[in-house]
Protein backbone atom coordinates (compact mmCIF):
# COMPACT_ATOMS: atom_id res chain seq x y z
CA UNK A 1 0.00 0.00 0.00
CA UNK A 2 1.29 3.25 -0.92
CA UNK A 3 1.34 6.45 1.50
CA UNK A 4 -1.08 8.56 -0.21
CA UNK A 5 -3.39 5.15 0.11
CA UNK A 6 -3.34 4.83 3.67
CA UNK A 7 -3.23 8.59 4.72
CA UNK A 8 -6.39 8.45 3.06
CA UNK A 9 -7.92 5.96 5.34
CA UNK A 10 -7.10 7.29 8.35
CA UNK A 11 -9.07 9.11 11.17
CA UNK A 12 -8.47 12.47 11.57
CA UNK A 13 -6.70 13.33 14.66
CA UNK A 14 -3.70 12.05 16.53
CA UNK A 15 -1.73 8.81 15.40
CA UNK A 16 -0.58 5.91 17.55
CA UNK A 17 2.72 3.83 15.91
CA UNK A 18 3.32 0.40 17.93
CA UNK A 19 7.28 -0.42 17.75
CA UNK A 20 8.14 -4.25 18.33
CA UNK A 21 11.35 -3.98 17.33
CA UNK A 22 14.01 -1.34 16.31
CA UNK A 23 11.29 1.46 16.67
CA UNK A 24 11.12 0.78 20.10
CA UNK A 25 14.33 2.58 20.57
CA UNK A 26 15.07 4.10 17.67
CA UNK A 27 11.08 5.72 15.90
CA UNK A 28 12.60 8.13 13.94
CA UNK A 29 10.01 10.47 14.27
CA UNK A 30 8.44 13.01 16.92
CA UNK A 31 6.29 11.93 19.02
CA UNK A 32 4.23 13.58 22.05
CA UNK A 33 3.69 10.23 24.20
CA UNK A 34 5.13 7.23 24.49
CA UNK A 35 3.58 4.34 26.32
CA UNK A 36 4.05 0.40 27.09
CA UNK A 37 1.45 -1.27 25.11
CA UNK A 38 -0.10 -5.41 24.03
CA UNK A 39 -1.09 -6.24 20.53
CA UNK A 40 -3.32 -9.33 20.57
CA UNK A 41 -3.71 -11.23 18.14
CA UNK A 42 -0.24 -11.21 16.19
CA UNK A 43 3.08 -12.28 17.68
CA UNK A 44 6.88 -10.80 17.21
CA UNK A 45 9.11 -12.92 15.01
CA UNK A 46 12.27 -12.95 13.58
CA UNK A 47 11.14 -14.48 9.95
CA UNK A 48 12.32 -11.67 7.45
CA UNK A 49 15.56 -11.39 5.99
CA UNK A 50 17.50 -8.27 6.06
CA UNK A 51 19.33 -6.95 3.10
CA UNK A 52 19.80 -3.28 3.40
CA UNK A 53 19.82 -2.37 7.29
CA UNK A 54 21.16 -5.78 8.97
CA UNK A 55 22.43 -7.59 6.22
CA UNK A 56 23.66 -7.69 2.54
CA UNK A 57 22.02 -9.95 -0.70
CA UNK A 58 24.83 -12.07 -0.04
CA UNK A 59 24.68 -12.61 3.28
CA UNK A 60 21.75 -11.56 4.30
CA UNK A 61 20.66 -10.81 8.28
CA UNK A 62 16.98 -10.92 10.16
CA UNK A 63 14.77 -9.07 11.34
CA UNK A 64 11.63 -9.53 12.69
CA UNK A 65 7.57 -8.85 11.44
CA UNK A 66 4.30 -9.48 12.99
CA UNK A 67 2.70 -12.99 12.17
CA UNK A 68 -0.63 -13.98 13.27
CA UNK A 69 -1.29 -15.66 16.50
CA UNK A 70 -0.65 -15.04 19.77
CA UNK A 71 0.20 -11.17 21.19
CA UNK A 72 2.62 -9.15 21.51
CA UNK A 73 4.59 -6.00 24.01
CA UNK A 74 5.92 -3.09 22.43
CA UNK A 75 6.02 0.75 22.73
CA UNK A 76 3.28 2.46 21.68
CA UNK A 77 4.03 6.51 20.19
CA UNK A 78 1.36 9.18 19.86
CA UNK A 79 1.89 11.46 16.88
CA UNK A 80 0.62 14.79 16.98
CA UNK A 81 -2.09 15.37 14.13
CA UNK A 82 0.02 17.89 12.57
CA UNK A 83 3.17 15.76 12.11
CA UNK A 84 1.55 12.54 11.69
CA UNK A 85 2.29 13.73 7.45
CA UNK A 86 5.86 13.84 8.31
CA UNK A 87 5.71 10.83 10.55
CA UNK A 88 4.20 8.31 7.88
CA UNK A 89 7.09 9.93 5.28
CA UNK A 90 9.62 9.07 7.41
CA UNK A 91 8.09 5.62 8.13
CA UNK A 92 7.55 4.98 4.81
CA UNK A 93 10.65 5.43 3.65
CA UNK A 94 12.31 3.79 6.78
CA UNK A 95 9.85 0.62 6.25
CA UNK A 96 8.94 0.53 2.96
CA UNK A 97 10.96 0.07 0.46
CA UNK A 98 10.61 -3.85 -0.48
CA UNK A 99 7.10 -3.97 0.46
CA UNK A 100 7.51 -7.10 2.55
CA UNK A 101 5.60 -5.57 5.41
CA UNK A 102 1.44 -4.72 5.62
CA UNK A 103 0.73 -1.30 7.67
CA UNK A 104 -2.75 -1.83 9.22
CA UNK A 105 -4.29 0.10 12.10
CA UNK A 106 -5.19 -2.77 14.79
CA UNK A 107 -6.44 -2.37 18.65
CA UNK A 108 -3.35 -1.73 21.19
CA UNK A 109 -4.16 -2.07 25.00
CA UNK A 110 -1.79 0.31 26.20
CA UNK A 111 -0.45 -0.27 30.23
CA UNK A 112 -3.26 1.77 31.63
CA UNK A 113 -5.57 -0.59 29.85
CA UNK A 114 -6.75 2.21 27.56
CA UNK A 115 -7.42 0.98 23.86
CA UNK A 116 -5.95 2.41 20.82
CA UNK A 117 -6.00 2.25 17.54
CA UNK A 118 -2.42 2.44 16.27
CA UNK A 119 -0.17 1.89 12.50
CA UNK A 120 1.51 -1.47 13.20
CA UNK A 121 3.21 -2.91 10.59
CA UNK A 122 2.75 -6.53 9.61
CA UNK A 123 5.17 -9.22 7.93
CA UNK A 124 3.79 -9.95 4.61
CA UNK A 125 4.20 -14.55 4.11
CA UNK A 126 3.70 -14.13 0.40
CA UNK A 127 6.85 -11.82 -0.05
CA UNK A 128 10.40 -13.11 -1.34
CA UNK A 129 12.15 -12.05 1.88
CA UNK A 130 9.56 -13.77 4.58
CA UNK A 131 11.57 -17.12 5.78
CA UNK A 132 9.75 -20.23 6.62
CA UNK A 133 10.59 -23.08 8.46
CA UNK A 134 13.84 -21.68 10.57
CA UNK A 135 15.09 -23.57 13.22
CA UNK A 136 17.06 -22.28 16.34
CA UNK A 137 20.51 -22.81 14.48
CA UNK A 138 18.90 -21.01 11.69
CA UNK A 139 18.44 -18.23 12.64
CA UNK A 140 21.22 -17.96 14.85
CA UNK A 141 23.14 -18.11 11.81
CA UNK A 142 21.77 -15.80 10.07
CA UNK A 143 22.13 -13.18 12.84
CA UNK A 144 25.51 -13.71 13.27
CA UNK A 145 26.26 -13.15 9.92
CA UNK A 146 24.00 -10.04 9.38
CA UNK A 147 25.89 -6.98 8.98
CA UNK A 148 24.60 -3.58 7.16
CA UNK A 149 24.05 0.00 6.99
CA UNK A 150 22.18 -0.03 10.65
CA UNK A 151 25.10 -2.22 12.28
CA UNK A 152 25.32 -5.38 13.38
CA UNK A 153 22.35 -7.91 13.33
CA UNK A 154 23.49 -9.32 16.93
CA UNK A 155 23.38 -5.36 18.25
CA UNK A 156 19.63 -5.44 16.44
CA UNK A 157 18.19 -8.58 18.59
CA UNK A 158 20.34 -7.55 22.03
CA UNK A 159 18.65 -3.98 21.63
CA UNK A 160 15.28 -4.97 20.83
CA UNK A 161 15.37 -7.84 23.87
CA UNK A 162 16.50 -5.35 26.43
CA UNK A 163 13.81 -2.59 25.56
CA UNK A 164 11.47 -5.50 26.15
CA UNK A 165 12.87 -5.62 29.40
CA UNK A 166 12.24 -2.28 29.81
CA UNK A 167 8.69 -2.73 29.44
CA UNK A 168 8.57 -5.02 32.02
CA UNK A 169 8.69 -8.49 29.24
CA UNK A 170 10.87 -11.33 28.52
CA UNK A 171 11.09 -13.70 25.00
CA UNK A 172 12.92 -16.31 26.01
CA UNK A 173 13.16 -17.67 22.88
CA UNK A 174 14.74 -14.60 21.23
CA UNK A 175 17.06 -14.55 24.23
CA UNK A 176 18.21 -17.67 23.21
CA UNK A 177 18.83 -16.99 19.41
CA UNK A 178 21.21 -14.46 20.25
CA UNK A 179 23.29 -16.62 23.03
CA UNK A 180 23.56 -19.00 19.73
CA UNK A 181 24.40 -15.95 17.36
CA UNK A 182 26.71 -14.88 20.31
CA UNK A 183 28.66 -18.71 20.40
CA UNK A 184 28.66 -18.35 16.56
CA UNK A 185 30.71 -15.49 16.34
CA UNK A 186 32.54 -16.50 19.18
CA UNK A 187 33.41 -20.19 18.12
CA UNK A 188 33.72 -18.79 14.74
CA UNK A 189 30.47 -19.57 12.42
CA UNK A 190 30.16 -21.83 9.66
CA UNK A 191 30.62 -20.43 6.21
CA UNK A 192 28.01 -17.61 5.35
CA UNK A 193 25.15 -17.81 3.41
CA UNK A 194 26.13 -18.08 -0.15
CA UNK A 195 22.90 -17.52 -1.84
CA UNK A 196 21.30 -14.06 -2.96
CA UNK A 197 17.90 -13.65 -1.77
CA UNK A 198 15.67 -15.23 -3.88
CA UNK A 199 13.40 -12.90 -6.52
CA UNK A 200 9.30 -12.97 -6.63
CA UNK A 201 9.22 -15.58 -9.55
CA UNK A 202 11.54 -18.08 -8.15
CA UNK A 203 9.61 -17.95 -4.58
CA UNK A 204 6.68 -16.50 -5.50
CA UNK A 205 5.43 -17.31 -1.67
CA UNK A 206 7.96 -17.46 0.52
CA UNK A 207 11.98 -17.79 0.36
CA UNK A 208 12.83 -21.50 1.84
CA UNK A 209 15.15 -21.50 4.85
CA UNK A 210 17.78 -23.59 2.77
CA UNK A 211 17.93 -20.78 -0.12
CA UNK A 212 19.76 -18.60 2.91
CA UNK A 213 21.32 -20.68 4.88
CA UNK A 214 24.68 -22.32 4.48
CA UNK A 215 25.68 -26.18 3.93
CA UNK A 216 26.88 -27.70 7.29
CA UNK A 217 30.19 -28.57 7.08
CA UNK A 218 31.05 -32.33 7.36
CA UNK A 219 31.04 -33.40 11.39
CA UNK A 220 29.99 -30.27 12.35
CA UNK A 221 27.67 -29.64 15.17
CA UNK A 222 25.15 -26.99 15.73
CA UNK A 223 26.28 -25.01 19.15
CA UNK A 224 24.52 -26.82 22.55
CA UNK A 225 20.42 -25.65 23.07
CA UNK A 226 20.37 -24.57 19.20
CA UNK A 227 19.04 -27.50 18.01
CA UNK A 228 14.64 -26.51 19.08
CA UNK A 229 12.55 -25.34 16.76
CA UNK A 230 10.17 -22.09 17.87
CA UNK A 231 8.94 -19.65 17.08
CA UNK A 232 10.14 -16.17 17.74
Amino acid sequence: MDLEHFMAQLPKGDLWVFGYGSLMWSPGFSYKQKAPGRLHGYHRALCILSTRYRGTRRKPGLVMGLCRGGSCWGMAFRVDAGRVRHALARLWQREMPRRVYAPRLLQVQLRSGRQVSALAFLADPAHPAYVRELDLEGRARLVAQGMGQRGLCIDYIRNTIDHMQDVGVRDLHLERILHAALALKTNGSRRPARAEVPSPARQPEATAARDVLPRRASGARPPRGARAASRS
